[in-house]
C-alpha cells in the first residue's frame, strides 16, 4: 500500500500532467505531445543536461577512485583510535544535511572573506581570488568537489567494509606465488571488490544525476546557466514559472534517464563484476 501511494501513484500522476498545460491555479488544458516535442527544442534543458552529465561522470569517478584511496590507507596496521578516529572524521561530512554544507562552502568560497580564498591565494590556486562561484570556467568542478567532501565518507565506509570482507588467504596465496604489493591490489583485492565498486558506481549515478541542492543554494545555476542542473531546471520551470506540465515532462525524462542507465549497468555487471 505505501509502495502504491507514494510509488505508483505519484508517477502515473506526473505521466498525466505531462501530457497537460498547467500553472497550478488554472485548469488543466491537454496538449497531448507538445511537452514532450519541447523537450527536444529547448535550449536551456541541454544545458543543464549537459551539466548534469559532466557532474555525473566526476562524482563517480572521484567517488570510486578517492574512495578506494582512503579505505586502503585506513586498511593497514594502526593503532585502534586512531583508525576509529579516521572512519568518523572521514564520515562525519555525509551525516551534515545539504543545505548546511552549501551554505558552509558558499562562505568558505567567498571571494571577499572567505577561507578558502584567503589560504588559496596564498599558495596560488588558480581563480580562488576571483571568485570561484563567479567564474563560468571553476564553477561547476567547485561544486563537484564540495560534493566530494559531503558525500565521499559513504563511499569510503563501503569500501572499508568491502576490503576487511577479502578473506586473508587469497593474500596470503598470491604472497607464496610470488606477487608483489601491486599485483595483490591488481589481481585479488579489484577483482573481490568488483561488486563494491559497482554498488558505488550505481548509486553514485543516481545521487550525482538527481543533484540539486548545492546548485540552488550556492550558485542559482549561475553564472550564465554554468552550474544548472536538470532537477534545479525542473524545480524552476514547474515552481517559479508555473510550468507544471512541462516540470512534470522533465521529471518523466530524469526518471527515464536513471532507469536506464541503472538497467544498462546490472547488464554489463557480468562482464566485470566477479561473482565469487
Amino acid at each position: 500500500m505505501l509502495f502504491l501511494t507514494f510509488v505508483v501513484a505519484p508517477l502515473f500522476g506526473a505521466i498525466a500532467l505531462s501530457f497537460t498545460d498547467w500553472n497550478l491555479l488554472g485548469s488543466k488544458r491537454f496538449i497531448g505531445l507538445d511537452n514532450f516535442t519541447r523537450l527536444a527544442e529547448d535550449g536551456d534543458l541541454h544545458k543543464a543536461l549537459g551539466n548534469t552529465l559532466i557532474f555525473t561522470f566526476w562524482s563517480i569517478v572521484l567517488h570510486v577512485v578517492v574512495g578506494l584511496g582512503m579505505a586502503l590507507a585506513v586498511n593497514r596496521q594502526m593503532w585502534r583510535v586512531t583508525r576509529y578516529f579516521l572512519r568518523t572524521a572521514f564520515f562525519f561530512p555525509f551525516l551534515v544535511s545539504w543545505a548546511a554544507v552549501a551554505l558552509i562552502w558558499q562562505y568558505a568560497l567567498d571571494p571577499n572573506f572567505g577561507i578558502a580564498t584567503f589560504y588559496g591565494d596564498k599558495v596560488g590556486i588558480p581563480g580562488l581570488a576571483d571568485g570561484w562561484l563567479l567564474n563560468k570556467t571553476y564553477a561547476l568542478p567547485a561544486l563537484i568537489l564540495v560534493d566530494l567532501w559531503h558525500t565521499i565518507g559513504f563511499a569510503f565506509v563501503v569500501f572499508l567494509a568491502g576490503l576487511q570482507a577479502i578473506p586473508g588467504h587469497l593474500y596470503e596465496a598470491s604472497e607464496v606465488d610470488g606477487a608483489g604489493p601491486v599485483r595483490r591490489f591488481w589481481h585479488v583485492t579489484l577483482p573481490m571488490l568488483s561488486p563494491t565498486i559497482f554498488f558505488i558506481v550505481v548509486i553514485s549515478f543516481i545521487g550525482a544525476f538527481q543533484i540539486f541542492e548545492p546548485m540552488y543554494i550556492m550558485t542559482r545555476g549561475g553564472p550564465d546557466g554554468a552550474t544548472s542542473s536538470v532537477v534545479q531546471y525542473l524545480y524552476e520551470t514547474g515552481f517559479r514559472n508555473y510550468e507544471v506540465g512541462y516540470a512534470a515532462s522533465i521529471g518523466l525524462l530524469v526518471f527515464v534517464a536513471v532507469l536506464a542507465a541503472t538497467l544498462v549497468q546490472f547488464l554489463l555487471r557480468r562482464r566485470w563484476v566477479f561473482e565469487g
